[in-house]
């Protein structure tokens, strides 16, 4: 992975004065002579213009004129895409929102956090208090060991010596509900990012995910499952699993199944980088070991895995900390080396991602009616592809969270 671009650090201040309020604008924002990337089709649509009133895309034209009195911004050609979604991320701060904004990410679905900052950053979202990205909370993973997640709630002490019985399943399960989950995260197999842990062991049953799987159901929410070994992968897509977290080392088998049930699968292949780079949030010369074997594994697995047709979604595994090495355009771009076409990476940040998010009809492509998520990068991203990692204009339900145009004085 890249190191932290320093644009991010010096176009940071644009943000603090949008902690008050951000509320999408009734006066119309016109975007003209866009170059439209909707995620719909493979292909350009040309000087486009684009119109947002109360957070929503109302107009998409060639060569339309902008309405009477709408704030126009003109592109002179630059290229207009769906906002990105980080199908898993671990933002747990202001700061590490507002980096994530202004890497282009619009939506992020959460892998959890300690306390429930992702659900109060949510709510924060909602109100208007700050400009984005839109939280996909998962609240506290249920996990064997809940560490120091069981400080989060005063009802989880009772976890103390792990939680691995159907009772606590359940009971685990209920308490995120009540704190207003919007997913369910747990855990097939062992972390990858700590240095005495083998990611390949299996850490819950099928049994147990199946459990998991049905209280979840009960309350309406899906599962997302933590997952590099096969073993613990297989039991998750088993038991029904909605989506599988890493699958460094998943086999044809595991991958063949997943396509029968429709699994998506979140490699979080970018993070690897992170893990074999001195620095970033990982920093441990035993990662950095393990993380050169499994980066050739997971690259052949995200290969198999695109050759069978398993829904593929763009992430980071970031906690967008100011040492992060990690955006999802970055795993867009490996995406790309790794045999996908342009168009089919991008997607897999925005409209295969918003199915994963099951929210296609409010974001994830450029049509009218839709949530106005929109980035702008000053290159065809499906020729360069890393042009991507460079936003100029971001745009989170409407509002426009940074804007870094124009370059030349008028």
């Amino acid at each position: 992975m890249s190191r932290v671009q320093p644009i991010f650090r010096v176009f940071s201040f644009l943000f603090l004065s949008l902690t008050v309020s951000v509320q999408a604008q009734t006066t119309p924002i016109a975007f003209i002579h866009a170059s439209v990337i909707d995620g719909l089709q493979p292909a350009v649509i040309p000087d486009a213009t684009v119109v947002v009133e109360n957070g929503r895309i109302v107009e998409v034209t060639r060569g339309g004129r902008p309405p009477i009195g709408a704030q126009v911004i003109d592109l002179e050609g630059k290229y207009l895409l769906p906002g990105l979604i980080d199908g898993h991320a671990h933002i747990a701060s202001l700061a590490a929102a507002r980096r994530a904004l202004s890497s282009g990410v619009t939506t992020a679905r959460s892998g959890n956090t300690y306390a429930f900052q992702d659900v109060a950053l949510r709510e924060m979202v909602k109100q208007g208090a700050i400009p984005g990205p839109e939280i996909f909370a998962a609240v506290v993973f249920v996990t064997p060991d809940l560490e120091e997640r069981i400080l989060a709630d005063p009802r989880l002490a009772r976890f103390h010596k792990g939680v691995e019985t159907e009772e606590d399943l359940r009971y685990l399960i209920r308490i995120n509900v009540d704190r207003g989950v919007d997913v369910i995260k747990t855990r097939g197999t062992a972390r990858a990012g700590l240095p005495n842990t083998d990611p390949r062991q299996q850490v819950y049953s099928e049994a147990q995910l199946r459990i998991i799987v049905d209280e979840a159901a009960r309350h309406g929410k899906r599962v997302m499952v933590h997952a590099h070994g096969n073993e613990g992968a297989l039991a998750a897509v088993k038991a029904g699993a909605w989506s599988i977290e890493h699958g460094t080392y998943l086999t044809e088998e595991t991958l063949k199944l997943m396509k029968e049930k429709g699994t998506f699968l979140v490699p979080t292949y970018a993070t690897i980088f992170d893990l074999m780079t001195p620095g970033g949030e990982y920093d441990d010369v035993t990662l950095q070991l393990g993380g050169q074997h499994m980066e050739p594994r997971a690259a052949r697995m995200v290969q198999t895995a695109y050759r069978m047709g398993i829904k593929i979604v763009a992430s980071t595994d970031a906690d967008y900390l100011p040492q992060g090495l990690t955006r999802v355009a970055h795993e867009v771009t490996h995406f790309v080396r790794l045999g996908m076409t342009a168009f089919e990476a991008i997607r897999s940040a925005t409209a295969v991602a918003a199915e994963c998010l099951e929210i296609q009809n409010r974001t994830g492509t450029i049509k009218k009616g839709l949530e106005a998520d929109l980035i702008v990068v000053e290159q065809n991203p499906l020729i360069y592809i890393e042009s991507i990692q460079d936003p100029l204009v971001v745009m989170s339900n409407g509002v426009i969270a940074l804007n870094r145009l124009p370059f030349g004085k008028n």
